[in-house]
C-alpha cells in the first residue's frame, strides 16, 4: 500500500506573496475605491515608500491615532505601523463617547502582520513594572511617584499609568508630561526608554546622579540601593529602540569634519551623548519640519530611521540630505507591513471577513484611556 504525501496546508496570506507589485497596487486601489470614505489607512513615518503611497493619513504614532479617533465616517481604520500603534487607536476609535455617536458600533482596527511589534516596547511588561512597583513601594511612597510611559509601550503598561496617577508621553511632548507629573509629586518613574526621559529631564535640570536607571533584570531594586532611589527624581527604566542606538557621537564628528557647515539633528531616543553633540534633537515631526523649513542648499545629517530619511531626500531634493550612519538602519518590525500584507488585510475587510482585528480589553482599554486623555489635556 503507498501512502500519499502530507502536505501541510498553506495560510491564506501566502498566496499573495506570488502577486507582482503592480497586480497588488491594483487590487488594493479597488479596495480602497470601493470602500471610500468607509476606510481609512494610516501610516506611520517610518513605513515603506509603496504602502505610505496607499495611506490617507501620515504622521508619527499618536498623531495618526488622535486623528483616526476624530475622523466620524470611517468604519475600518488599517494600521500600517506596529502594534501598540494599532492598540492606541482602537482604545481611542472605540472609548465611550465614539460608540455613543454610532450607536454602539465598532471601527474595526486592523494590523496588516501581527507580527509587526517594536522591540523597545518589548522591553517592559506589565509583570516586570508591577514587580518594580511593589519593590518601590517597600523603599519609599509610592503615592509620591508618577508613572510616565512613552507611547511605545504595551496598552496594559498605558492602563497601569491610568490607575496610578501616572500619564502617557510622546517624545514630542515628553517634557510637558514631566513638568505635569512634577506639579503633583516629587518623584517619576519613566518607562520603557531610557534616553528620552534621560535627555529631556536633564534638559529640564535635572542632574544625572537624581536620574537612576532601573534594570529590570536585577532582582534588588532594578541593581540600585535604597539611598539612590530616596534621592532620585527621574527613575529610568533600561530600555531603548535598536533603531536610534546605532547612532554613536563618532558618526556626529565624522560629518563635522567634512562638512564643516552642516546641521545635525537627532531623535530623542539616541543616547545622551549623541544628543550633546547634535545641534538639535526632537520628534519625528520636528525633524521633519526643520528640513522642510530650512534654506535651499542647506545640509543635513539626521539620525533616526533609514526610510524617513530617504523619503526626506526625496521630498526636498533642494536640500542635501544625509542619513548619520554608516551602518544601515531601519525598523525591521515596521518592515514587516508590505503590499501582500496590505492587501490581503484589506481584500478581506472588503469581503466581510476581517483579519488581525487589534481589540484592547474593555478594562485595559478604560485605564490606558485615562493616562491617554491626561496627555492630550497637557499638550
Amino acid at each position: 500500500m503507498t501512502t500519499e504525501p502530507t502536505t501541510l496546508p498553506t495560510h491564506p496570506f501566502e498566496p499573495y506573496l506570488s502577486l507582482s507589485d503592480e497586480v497588488l497596487k491594483q487590487r488594493i486601489a479597488v479596495v480602497r475605491a470601493e470602500m471610500g470614505s468607509r476606510l481609512l489607512i494610516l501610516g506611520h513615518h517610518y513605513q515603506q515608500d509603496e504602502v505610505i503611497a496607499f495611506s490617507n493619513l501620515r504622521g508619527d504614532s499618536y498623531k495618526l491615532s488622535e486623528m483616526a479617533a476624530a475622523d466620524e465616517q470611517c468604519e475600518a481604520i488599517v494600521f500600517c505601523g506596529v502594534h501598540f500603534m494599532a492598540e492606541t487607536a482602537d482604545i481611542l476609535a472605540n472609548r465611550a463617547k465614539r460608540l455613543e455617536q454610532r450607536d454602539g458600533r465598532r471601527v474595526d482596527v486592523i494590523l496588516p502582520d501581527l507580527e509587526a511589534g517594536c522591540s523597545l516596547a518589548d522591553m517592559a511588561d506589565i509583570d516586570q513594572v508591577e514587580d518594580c512597583w511593589e519593590q518601590l513601594s517597600e523603599v519609599t511612597d509610592v503615592e509620591q511617584i508618577t508613572p510616565i510611559t512613552y507611547v511605545n509601550s504595551a496598552a496594559d503598561l498605558k492602563a497601569f499609568c491610568g490607575r496610578h496617577g501616572g500619564i502617557v508621553c510622546t517624545s514630542a511632548n515628553a517634557e510637558a508630561a514631566l513638568n505635569w507629573a512634577f506639579a503633583g509629586r516629587p518623584r517619576v518613574l519613566f518607562f520603557p526608554d531610557q534616553h528620552l526621559g534621560r535627555n529631556t529631564a536633564r534638559a529640564m535640570g535635572i542632574p544625572l546622579e537624581q536620574m537612576p536607571t532601573w534594570d529590570p533584570l536585577r532582582e534588588q531594586l532594578g541593581g540600585n540601593d535604597q539611598d539612590t532611589i530616596g534621592n532620585s527624581r527621574v527613575i529610568l527604566w533600561k530600555g531603548d529602540c535598536s533603531v536610534h542606538q546605532v547612532f554613536l557621537p563618532q558618526h556626529i564628528d565624522h560629518f563635522r569634519e567634512k562638512y564643516p557647515d552642516i546641521k545635525i539633528i537627532v531623535h530623542p531616543e539616541c543616547m545622551m551623548e549623541v544628543v550633546d553633540k547634535a545641534d538639535l534633537s526632537g520628534s519625528t515631526g520636528k525633524i521633519i519640519n526643520a528640513v522642510s523649513g530650512a534654506p535651499a542648499g542647506t545640509r543635513w545629517a539626521i539620525g533616526t530611521e533609514l526610510h524617513l530619511v530617504d523619503r526626506l531626500k526625496s521630498e526636498y531634493p533642494r536640500q542635501q540630505i544625509y542619513f548619520l550612519s554608516p551602518v544601515v538602519c531601519m525598523c525591521s518590525t515596521m518592515y514587516r507591513i508590505d503590499l501582500p500584507h496590505l492587501c490581503w488585510s484589506l481584500e478581506n475587510l472588503a469581503a466581510g471577513t476581517p483579519v488581525n482585528v487589534i481589540a484592547v480589553e474593555k478594562e485595559t482599554a478604560r485605564w490606558a484611556l485615562v493616562a491617554l486623555q491626561r496627555m492630550l489635556e497637557i499638550k
